[in-house]
């Protein structure tokens, strides 16, 4: 997953793809008119891997599509972030081909989760007599106080932390910031080109690479007049005014000397394949030094024996709830009544986590004039999260006994030749850290989809603690995986099953639910876990 801005330009940049938004991921349309009626006979569908509508790629090369390979694990199995992403600064001046490197880099590194960062989504809110001065081409936002360096440095931070920020987007047109604001998140490799790149000490230090394109100051100001006047609707007087009374002047007093603090100088920009290469086969280098690999066998047995967490809630096995888990587990049950009894402990499991929302004592009075002293919620809001695919089959129960809840996705895939899981898609409502959110997976067996997403949540800025994984069957070691890293999250399941296979499938289990519930066939060679881990 690649977010790139645009050429010297904030509009529309610093995009992540299937951008959090405040509604459903699956909008009105529900499960039920997805798959097949129940009662009707046709053949099995064979298992493809699980798509999801998404806002169109926003790189795109000759040759293929950048940034579609899913991310791997970046934190440990302490749940928290070992490696930070690498941080590549691009400095040079104005029109000098920036933004055409950093394109240039991110095909040639071809790896996936890769951010362009743009410094002209940073410039500063500018005033009344700064607005009148910018109309006449007389405000110079060349000059290093024309940036916010601090909300600058704090994105990166972040960022570089593999946290989720919002992006100003920046209107060249009207010189003010526009009221929506991006949402950016998820990175191996940052690339933050601008100007003034290298002109603040503390910006400088977090840069791990720094480059500087040099271009001839002629192409610069050939380049500067197209896309000023094509793209921004400037005249050409009003261009070559302010070239000539802040670019220029600027270049000389503050980019141009930044140069010496480059690692690497790139003469003629995009013209330096040699340059490009060293700069990828470097960058290549460094990925490899800060690569995490999971150790699964490792995880499964760290936590043999050791009695389950005080933060595991299981719902209690009356004889209606076991005779629900003997139909949905045998296998000779038909489609129809798997699904019908899943959805049964579906609603019995989300009522019983509903039990541990936090409530305060509330009084009101009832249609005969008495008061009746009650409970209310006390959280702002509650929000649901599916790992897709089988998470989204528990969204309706959610939905029937939460009015209005949101819901968000988050699609998980384990890599067939690593073992590990790999994180494809997501799509969160806005303000998601101040809900209390239920994420959602019908079964969990060594617990990597499951802390993957608990540690997406987290990067968004949700408490630990009001994180609630709620699932219909769990291994044991699902579960010490989850609660030794995340020692606060709240997990709620309606059963656990002791063991997990060296295929690392629930014994006794269930079989792989997304399969049995949505009519899918799988391969021999997949693991019941490809998706649902």
């Amino acid at each position: 997953m690649a977010a790139a801005a645009g050429d010297g330009g904030g509009e529309g940049v610093n995009e992540e793809r299937g951008a959090p938004g405040d509604g459903s991921t699956s909008g009105a349309e529900s499960l039920d008119r997805l798959y097949p009626a129940v009662g009707a006979a046709r053949p099995p569908r064979k298992r493809t891997t699980s798509q999801c509508k998404s806002e169109p790629p926003l790189l795109r090369t000759s040759k293929r599509t950048i940034y579609t390979a899913g991310r791997p694990p970046w934190y440990n199995e302490h749940g928290t972030q070992s490696k930070e992403a690498f941080v590549i600064g691009l400095g040079g001046g104005s029109a000098s081909g920036k933004t055409t490197v950093a394109r240039m880099i991110i095909e040639a590194l071809d790896v996936p989760w890769v951010v362009l960062l743009s410094m002209d989504s940073f410039y500063k809110v500018l005033t009344k007599q700064q607005q009148e001065q910018a109309a006449s081409n007389d405000f110079n936002f060349d000059h290093p106080d024309a940036f916010d360096f601090d909300l600058i440095i704090s994105t990166l931070k972040k960022l570089k932390q593999g946290k989720s920020v919002t992006i100003p987007i920046y209107d060249f047109t009207t010189h003010s910031r526009k009221k929506e604001w991006k949402t950016l998140y998820g990175a191996n490799v940052i690339i933050f080109e601008g100007i003034m790149a290298f002109a603040d000490k503390e910006l400088l230090e977090l840069l791990d690479m720094k480059i500087f394109v040099d271009t001839d100051s002629d192409i610069r100001l050939v380049r500067r007049l197209r896309r000023d006047i094509g793209e921004r609707g400037r005249d050409i007087e009003g261009v070559i005014k302010q070239y000539n009374k802040f670019v220029k002047p600027a270049f000389d007093q503050y980019i141009q000397p930044t140069m010496r603090l480059a690692d690497i100088v790139v003469p003629r920009g995009s013209g330096n394949t040699v340059a490009i290469d060293l700069i990828v086969q470097h960058v290549h280098s460094q990925l490899e030094e800060r690569k995490l690999r999971w150790d699964m066998a490792a995880l499964a047995s760290a936590h043999q024996c050791h009695p389950l967490p005080r933060t595991l809630s299981v719902l209690k096995s009356t004889p209606q709830v076991r005779g629900m888990h003997t139909i949905i587990r045998n296998k000779e049950t038909s489609r129809d009544e798997f699904i019908f009894y899943s959805k049964r402990l579906m609603r019995l499991l989300i009522e019983h986590a509903l039990s541990f929302l936090p409530f305060q004592s509330c009084t009101v009075q009832t249609p005969q004039g008495e008061d009746y002293e009650g409970r209310s919620y006390s959280g702002k809001q509650i929000t649901g999260v599916s790992i897709l695919r089988a998470g989204e089959t528990m969204e309706p129960a959610l939905r029937a006994v939460c009015k209005d809840v949101r819901i968000g996705t988050i699609l998980i895939q384990t890599n067939s030749n690593t073992g590990e899981p790999e994180l494809h898609y997501l799509r969160l409502p806005k303000d998601i850290r101040e809900d209390h959110v239920i994420l959602m997976d019908c079964t969990v067996s060594t617990g990597a989809a499951a802390m993957m997403a608990v540690r997406v949540l987290l990067d968004h800025d949700v408490p630990e603690d009001k994180i609630f994984l709620l699932s219909l069957l769990m291994a044991e070691m699902g579960v010490h995986s989850v609660a030794y890293a995340f020692p606060q999250v709240k997990i709620i399941t309606t059963a656990v099953d002791k063991k997990v296979n060296n295929l690392f499938r629930i014994i006794p289990g269930i079989g792989n639910f997304g399969d049995r519930y949505f009519g899918t066939d799988a391969p021999p060679y997949w693991s019941d876990d490809t998706l649902d881990t």
